[in-house]
């Protein structure tokens, strides 16, 4: 509890706080805030016009979806001010009473969305359990009079808190935790007894998002048996599709809350970053990603919205008539492919979408933390992590080629891509795997050269040496891939043109071809063995003079030290090259294996890699992993000798 004295009480002013350690860096973070915060005031916004304008759409559930867009509009509102200021002002003062009416608000829309996700839930269950009786149950009386008993219970209960607050005597000047006002960050800079109000904190915790949740899982229980109950399979899942978009959230929202809350109860020390950032989730996330997940999980709200952008007919778009002339025509140059999600699972897609979102997240955040971190430490400014960092780069750019296909077929259930963009996205596929295996290939050297001649491992990998080699690489995939869209452009394709994959890939678009495909079978043929045939060669062989070399050294501990700088690299080879050579003599040579082979292959071939890479790498080197959680907590760890 801060010391108080009778002479430097009732402050004029409490000190915000951006994020620790980065507090130069404000102005650049806040070109990401500032996208986040446009893209929930223009989803929300959007959504509530859909809404208003489509009569159809005045149906229960579509008005309680309009609840949930007005507290997160509300949400975003309520923090935006001091966000800007913090961040591009780098103006941290705030008044008392600003603050004080900052955090009545964002609590109060937090225990309004909480409310509204619940009254979800239950608009869930009507629908499924009582099909029937639905629209003489949520009659717009009731949805009116739900919504303003959700009104009052969030300003009810944060009037008090409030009152609660502003009683407290506070020191001159007191630096907060945020670049905004909360509840319990506030109560913990007073210098009086704060019993009465932990616990009135406590008690609307509990008595809101503790109760609401509770209500929400026991909500599901009962939609799950009501479920169970429905013979058909199909049936079941059809029932279950109409809850994903309310899961996602409330996953959304739930998640960072509560942990949030809880780490401010119990934590009594400095905040590390890591909960600032989980704070910064709570509040910019939901409102960002719930009109996302609505329009693209909810077909009415898609349909609707893109109706809105549509200036005409849709008949008349040329994307369209190119699909229709694909089907009818028996034999031609399809404008476009369909793509293909997981065979016998179409009706589980929804589902699967979750999933996938949660790896491309874990790919994105991992890769970029191990540039980040390698880019801010000079310790770090050495071959091996430069070669690490271009791992990263490339894991990064095979995520973001599959990124828009895989969301389209799973999320969307849009399996039309035009041929254009299916030549442009193998090309970029093929290119950052040729490029990933010429990295790995490179690292294998680095390892070699490191445990064969230590002493001169510096004067061989030099800052130049490494940016020639970076160089190389690049040039090397983008010229080896870069006949293959051309040679695939030459061919007719007949119909069926039905691809395999959620992506494109070469060999995938080359069996549709109608016409001669001898060139593009030998040159895809002649890539695969001049670029992972012979890195895969070459890796074995830097593994066996590697071998050899340990082999030499007469301690047995340093020889285990020795090999366990190589196990990180190790995995990452065998996280790559072992499904990326599957599917690729599969598609060559296996013309009656199972679909669903392939198909799962060629996804764990695009999706654990750069998963898998960051992970690997930041438990098993050890200066990777003391530098990433340096990073993430306010205190520094020693350094181990």
């Amino acid at each position: 509890m801060p010391i108080c004295n009778k002479t430097n009480i009732s402050p004029a002013m409490f000190l915000l706080a951006g994020i620790p350690g980065l507090e130069a860096d404000g102005p650049w973070i806040s070109i990401p805030f500032c996208s986040m915060y446009l893209i929930a005031i223009l989803g929300n916004s959007l959504i509530l016009f859909v809404i208003k304008t489509q009569q159809n759409l005045h149906q229960p559930m579509y008005l309680f979806l309009s609840m949930l867009s007005v507290t997160d509009l509300g949400l975003s509102v309520s923090t935006l001010p001091t966000m800007f200021s913090v961040f591009l002002f780098n103006t941290r003062e705030i008044g008392v009473d600003v603050c004080l009416a900052q955090l009545f608000f964002i609590h109060t829309f937090s225990v309004m969305e909480s409310s509204v996700l619940l009254a979800m839930a239950f608009d869930r269950f009507v629908a499924i359990h009582h099909p029937l009786r639905y629209a003489s149950a949520l009659t717009s009386a009731r949805i009116g009079n739900i919504g303003l008993a959700i009104i009052i219970r969030g300003s009810g209960l944060h009037i008090p808190a409030v009152i609660l607050l502003k009683r407290l005597p506070y020191s001159r000047i007191q630096p907060l935790s945020y670049s905004y006002c909360l509840y319990p960050d506030v109560m913990k800079m007073a210098c009086a007894d704060t019993t009465p109000s932990s616990f009135y904190g406590l008690f609307v915790v509990l008595s809101s998002l503790g109760l609401d949740s509770v209500l929400i899982v026991l909500s599901y229980i009962m939609i799950f048996k009501t479920v169970h109950s429905i013979t058909s399979w199909q049936e079941r899942l059809k029932a279950l599709n109409t809850c994903v978009s309310h899961i996602c959230a409330t996953l959304l929202f739930y998640t960072p809350l509560i942990s949030l809350s809880m780490l401010h109860r119990f934590q009594k020390e400095a905040l590390p970053r890591s909960q600032i950032l989980l704070s910064y989730l709570h509040l910019l996330l939901p409102p960002v990603l719930n009109p996302i997940v609505y329009s693209v999980k909810t077909k009415e709200m898609r349909k609707r919205i893109w109706e809105f952008f549509l200036s005409r007919d849709l008949r008349s778009r040329p994307l369209v008539k190119d699909i229709m002339a694909a089907f009818n025509h028996t034999s031609a140059s399809p404008a476009v492919f369909l793509l293909m999600g997981i065979p016998g699972l179409e009706q589980a897609h929804g589902w699967l979408a979750i999933p996938l979102c949660a790896m491309y997240i874990v790919a994105v955040l991992g890769n970029c933390t191990i540039l980040f971190v390698i880019r801010a430490e000079p310790s770090l400014h050495q071959p091996m992590y430069y070669f690490l960092s271009m791992l990263a780069l490339t894991d990064l750019g095979l995520s973001a080629s599959t990124l828009p296909t895989m969301l389209s077929v799973f999320l969307f259930n849009s399996r039309e891509v035009n041929a254009n963009t299916c030549f442009a996205q193998l090309y970029f596929i093929h290119t950052f795997s040729v490029m990933e295996s010429d990295v790995l290939l490179v690292m294998a050297f680095d390892r070699f050269v490191a445990i064969h001649k230590p002493l001169r491992y510096a004067s061989i990998l030099t800052n130049a040496t490494v940016a020639r080699i970076g160089l190389a690489v690049m040039a090397r995939s983008v010229l080896m891939v870069m006949p293959i869209p051309a040679l695939l452009r030459r061919l007719r394709y007949c119909l069926p043109n039905v691809l395999s994959h959620s992506f494109c890939l070469h060999q995938d678009v080359m069996k549709l071809a109608c016409s001669n495909r001898t060139i593009n079978s030998i040159y895809g043929l002649f890539a695969v063995i001049t670029t992972m045939g012979l890195d895969v060669l070459l890796i074995v062989l830097s593994y066996v003079m590697i071998m050899t070399t340990v082999l030499s050294i007469a301690s047995k501990e340093e020889r285990l030290k020795a090999l366990n700088t190589c196990i990180s690299h190790i995995c990452a080879v065998l996280v790559f090259y072992i499904p990326m050579i599957g599917i690729s003599m599969i598609h060559r040579f296996e013309e009656r294996a199972s679909p669903l082979v392939p198909v799962l292959m060629a996804d764990v071939y695009v999706l654990v890699p750069p998963v898998m890479n960051p992970i690997v790498y930041s438990v098993k080197t050890k200066q990777i992993r003391r530098r990433i959680v340096q990073r993430f907590q306010r205190k520094r760890i020693p350094n181990k000798e």
